[in-house]
């Protein structure tokens, strides 16, 4: 177990007045020692704590005078200090199965925390789930979880997480409702596996077993072109249209049952199948939207100025496998505003043509919009994931390789916006380039509709 290491203390802080410094490594805080930024939390949110600090080799006992419930005003490096509970499961649909060699070691961990579910929204299969996960989880109050089910009948999800435990670990998802923690959950759809009847089934289990889940989000597979399962295929147009069918038939159920409609179809299966998304109203919030779900809609909502809060996402679909550093809800610290389009390297003048960048789905959601002003110095430029193939098609898998390719035949001197959604903290992509390898000035814009209208709006 390693103990928090600083790598940030906010100016005027408690921290900073103590004498805390960058690299200094907090093994105790009033005496306990914390196993990840929750208990971090937790422990120096009192008052007047008193933290044993490891600095070059020697040992400092340091009294940080403070308010209860007042930040400390440190960044720490991880999460988690212990170890990260990995998966045992051996899902053939996993998409960390499907990367190529050679990326950062950090994208290969696989997952099954509790914990990431809490902090960052990782989806766990409960597999690895213990009388005591879920004691610290009620106590604690660990709430929303986020859990894959991917189907309620026991023989069909021991085979589709490859682990015996599979279906029984769904009694922990019971104990977790059974004790008011909220739950979202998610099934991710393989054709011939759980699809038709099974995900009828499934929705029927979800009903009777678990009404009391948030939301159940109903995402597509992702293959890449690195997928070596035989029985992972895309869907046909044909199963996607039924998927639709049988989430537009529950809703209807839940909605008469229940008073909400429950479950939704990612935005990939309007996509795959041409259907119009649905009105807004429909989605009931947008409680999954990081999740794939309603974010046309809510895009759409923005561009347009229907509402002036941006909803954001997370970081792309890597979003927490690197364990950011800066849990914003347990550090007290903050990032810069990202609310204004950035620049990087030389700006183009701004009454030049503007090409806006994103992944092939986004481009169909984005150049409708787009097309309604009018304007004809402005252009689409989809991004075709050569990188990661198959059907990888979201704006947040886009890789530095591919947006070379594409930048490489556009000219010099015009616009590019690049949604920021494709790079991780440190301006990096998924391959490891970074902003500056690409052969054209890009202007990072937040991937949210009231940046990109905005961002426009500069070069009208």
């Amino acid at each position: 177990m390693s103990a928090p290491l600083v790598v940030a203390v906010a100016p005027d802080s408690p921290a900073a007045l103590a004498g805390l410094q960058p690299g200094d490594e907090i093994a105790r805080v009033d005496g306990q020692v914390p196993r990840d930024v929750i208990e971090w939390q937790m422990f120096t949110d009192e008052a007047d704590i008193a933290l044993d600090v490891l600095r070059n080799g020697l040992e400092l006992d340091v009294e940080v005078p403070k308010r209860a419930g007042e930040s400390l005003g440190i960044e720490v490096q991880s999460a988690v200090f212990d170890r990260v509970r990995t998966c045992d499961n051996h899902c053939e649909f996993c998409f960390i199965y499907q990367l190529p060699k050679g990326m950062r070691r950090s994208l290969y961990l696989k997952d099954d925390d509790y914990r990431l579910s809490f902090l960052y929204g990782n989806f766990t299969t409960l597999t690895r789930f213990t009388e005591a996960d879920l004691e610290r989880v009620i106590t604690e109050r660990l709430s929303p979880l986020h859990v894959s089910i991917h189907a309620t009948d026991h023989h069909v999800r021991n085979r589709m997480l490859k682990n015996s435990r599979g279906g029984m670990s769904l009694r922990w998802l019971r104990a977790l409702l059974d004790h008011g923690i909220e739950v979202r959950g998610q099934v991710v759809v393989c054709p011939g596996v759980n699809d038709g009847d099974v995900l009828d089934d499934t929705l029927a289990g979800v009903l009777d077993r678990f009404p009391e889940l948030e939301s159940v989000a109903v995402v597509p597979l992702g293959l890449s072109k690195f997928n070596k399962e035989s029985a992972m295929r895309l869907h046909t147009p044909d199963e996607a249209s039924r998927v639709v069918d049988i989430i537009e038939e529950w809703q209807a159920t839940f909605l008469d049952v229940l008073g909400r409609r429950m479950v939704f179809a990612a935005d990939e299966y309007y996509l795959m199948t041409g259907r119009d998304f649905p009105a807004a109203e429909t989605y009931e919030g947008f409680p999954m939207h990081e999740d794939g779900i309603g974010m046309a809609r809510t895009f759409e909502r923005e561009f347009h100025g229907v509402t002036d809060e941006a909803t954001g996402v997370r970081s792309g679909f890597f979003a927490a496998v690197d364990l950011p550093a800066n849990p914003a809800a347990y550090t007290g610290l903050r990032s810069p505003s990202n609310d204004v389009v950035q620049s990087v390297s030389l700006r183009p003048r701004r009454n030049a043509r503007v090409g806006v960048l994103t992944g092939p789905f986004g481009a169909q959601v984005i150049r409708p919009l787009v097309e309604q002003l009018g304007r004809d110095d402005v252009r689409i430029l989809p991004v075709e994931n050569r990188f990661f193939g198959g059907n990888t098609g979201v704006t947040g898998l886009m890789t530095g390789d591919d947006l070379t390719r594409v930048l490489g035949a556009e000219p010099e001197g015009d616009r590019y916006l690049l949604p920021d959604v494709c790079l991780s903290d440190d301006g990096r992509f998924l391959d490891g380039l970074s902003v500056d390898d690409l052969p054209r000035a890009v202007e990072i814009v937040p991937t949210d509709g009231i940046a990109l209208r905005n961002a426009l709006e500069q070069a009208a």
